[in-house]
């Protein structure tokens, strides 16, 4: 029974063990998830600053056109005899200035816009610097933790083998059989009287039989090989 519950005790570190490790992967990909996500707003941010600072030259060239078309108008006018065509060069500069100031206030605006936008990507920058520095050294530390996992698991699975070869053949069957239907337990303790896995309690006769331990017992409910956790000799490591 000592072996039993020795080899359970490995299987169950084995068990967590592989659990860390398979979690492992699946945490620097959340890592590389995030980062990417962090780069990928990074990089919209970055656009939106290009596309509006393309905007922003497109409107200034507009406004030196309308400047060109200024001048030439005040020249024009200059040279013009008749009072219509007077009226109608003083009311297409009066066109172009008006255009000119919405432009003009359009390129206050845009600039405005801009702090905004260098702000912002300014600060994502430096999320997404942060945290590819944190990424290094995260998949740094998972990694040395998998390789210390590797070597825990090689060690404990040469124990688990020289346990193995200890115990009885038909009595490992038996634990094999029932740790593959039982969840990883096949051994399970009776403390006062109680199944510590499935808390039911066993009959008083049975467990008396369960101290005596002259045979090996079943629990009624779950079925697990049960032992005696109270008596001494299962307690000493």
């Amino acid at each position: 029974m000592k072996l039993l519950i020795g080899l359970q005790a490995y299987d169950i570190r084995i068990k967590e063990k592989l659990a860390k490790k398979e979690r492992g992967p699946a945490a620097v990909q959340k890592r590389e998830e995030d980062l990417a996500a962090a780069q990928a707003l990074l990089q919209e941010e970055i656009d939106k600053l290009n596309s509006h600072d393309n905007l922003r030259r497109e409107t200034e060239r507009e406004i030196q056109d309308l400047d060109e078309r200024l001048k030439k108008a005040e020249v024009k006018l200059s040279s013009i005899a008749s009072n219509k065509e007077y009226t109608a060069a003083l009311k297409e500069i009066e066109g172009i200035k008006l255009e000119k100031e919405a432009l003009e206030t359009a390129v206050i605006e845009q600039m405005e816009q801009k702090d905004e936008l260098v702000s912002a990507c300014d600060d994502n920058r430096k999320k997404s610097e942060t945290m590819k520095k944190q990424f290094d050294q995260d998949r740094k530390q998972i990694l040395r933790d998998m390789k210390i996992l590797d070597k825990d698991l090689k060690k404990l699975e040469k124990e688990r083998k020289l346990c193995c070869k200890a115990t009885e053949g038909s009595l490992l069957k038996k634990y094999d059989v029932l740790r593959g239907h039982k969840n990883g337990v096949a051994i399970t303790p009776v403390v006062k009287g109680v199944c510590q896995i499935c808390r039911m309690a066993i009959p008083p006769q049975k467990f008396n039989e369960l101290i005596r331990g002259d045979k090996l017992m079943t629990c009624p409910s779950c079925a697990r090989i049960m032992y005696w956790g109270e008596d001494e000799r299962y307690q000493q490591p």
